[in-house]
């Protein structure tokens, strides 16, 4: 924040003469860094600590130019402050000509977020105890019912491979949501707002939560917000399994279709061991070490180690927090436990899956079965084509929009 431009000389536009109407703000502190955003807008930054002090003078009424005084008279630097007021605006904390302000000032702007008492009753302690029992019950039936726990044949549930991808994903849509219903309420239960859009990982579709406001909130706060979907998941596998075992005897088909998508929520729940992945996992363990963008700085270490054995110039690992260098040395090797996993999966669940689905349907599509057995994996096809178009309308989209900004 320090410069040696003098606190007289304004940018044009920059009144210093005049209080700057700032957004009704939240400062969080962590170590040497101030955290500060407004939950109106959901933008939030990171500030020094001398920077945070002079936000407060701001947003305390203060004119720029009184602002800047008192920091010279404390700290004997200028500072330029003008320069300070322009970050804000552009960060929109600083509330435009003619906008409303709420009764109560700028503070009293912000509407009320919505689902709040909810959020507090699902994430409750008796819902907490009800969750454990759940789920305790249902591996307490898988052990007892060994064709319960979920496996690979539990997919295919009908001769019908459109039916079953169909379902699977009719069914998992629902799940999905549940899955990020659990971040939000989670997060509105501290007053967080949040937004759900339809994003990518690899060649799959996938919802996603943002809570932008987590930033603000005190480090172990931000823990279940993050842990909430996998919480969801682990209810859905539960409840679905105990559904199956209380089925299984009078409605097979009801039974067989629970325990697909309880496999494919194990999936799911599976994916967040890949840690080269931005996944919950990853999200939490970076909360809990403090780190700014340790997936960054993990994959530049990985890169250092391959310019090294090819001879190459390593990679500037300091233009990265120093936290996240310190935590990106061992953290690198995880992601390649990460990759590791990945093939497994891989070889484990998708090969045979796809040697299954891409077996039958040559034997069908060669004259081997019906035209009904044809049809359908013709049907399949389309269905996968429609999915990879998809993606790659949602990827040439993003490009556009990382090239753009």
């Amino acid at each position: 924040m320090h410069s040696s431009t003098d606190s007289g000389s304004a940018a044009p536009g920059v009144d210093l003469d005049r209080a700057v109407p700032l957004r009704r703000l939240v400062y969080l502190q962590e170590a040497d860094e101030v955290t500060i955003g407004s939950p109106e807008t959901d933008t939030y930054a990171v500030f020094p600590p001398d920077g945070a002090e002079l936000v407060r003078m701001l947003a305390d009424g203060r004119t720029p130019r009184e602002a800047a005084e008192r920091y010279e008279a404390a700290h004997g630097e200028s500072v330029d402050i003008a320069d300070l007021v322009e970050a804000l605006v552009e960060l929109d904390l600083v509330r435009s000509a003619g906008e409303p302000v709420g009764p109560d000032g700028p503070a009293g702007g912000a509407t009320p977020v919505r689902w709040q008492r909810l959020g507090r009753l699902v994430f409750s302690r008796p819902a907490f105890v009800g969750y454990a029992l759940v789920t305790a019950l249902a591996v307490a039936e898988m052990i007892r019912v060994p064709r319960l726990v979920p496996r690979v044949d539990h997919i295919f549930f009908s001769s019908s491979y459109t039916l079953v991808v169909l379902m699977l994903f009719v069914g998992q849509v629902p799940l999905l949501a549940l899955h990020e219903a659990f971040h939000a309420l989670a997060g509105r239960r501290l007053g967080l707002r949040s937004r759900l859009s339809v994003g990518r990982r690899l060649v799959y579709l996938v919802l996603e939560t943002s809570l932008d406001g987590l930033v603000g909130v005190e480090r172990r706060k931000r823990y279940l917000p993050i842990m909430a979907g996998m919480l969801a998941d682990t209810l859905a596998i539960a409840v679905l399994t105990l559904v199956a075992d209380l089925t299984r005897d009078t409605n097979a088909g009801v039974a067989s279709i629970c325990l697909a998508m309880a496999y494919a929520t194990v999936l799911r729940l599976a994916w967040q061991g890949f840690f080269y992945l931005r996944t919950d996992l990853y999200v939490l363990l970076s909360t809990v070490l403090g780190c700014v963008n340790l997936h960054a700085a993990a994959a530049d270490v990985l890169r250092n180690a391959v310019r090294r054995g090819t001879g190459r110039p390593p990679l500037d690992l300091s233009v990265h927090h120093p936290v996240d260098r310190r935590v990106a040395r061992w953290y690198a090797w995880l992601m390649l436990v990460g990759y590791v996993f990945t093939l497994t999966m891989f070889a484990g669940v998708v090969v045979p899956t796809a040697y299954r689905l891409l077996h039958d349907m040559w034997l069908r599509l060669t004259g081997q079965a019906s035209l009904a057995g044809r049809l359908d994996s013709l049907a399949l096809m389309l269905l996968s084509a429609a999915q990879t178009v998809a993606v790659l309308v949602l990827a040439a989209r993003e490009r556009r929009a990382a090239a753009s900004a």
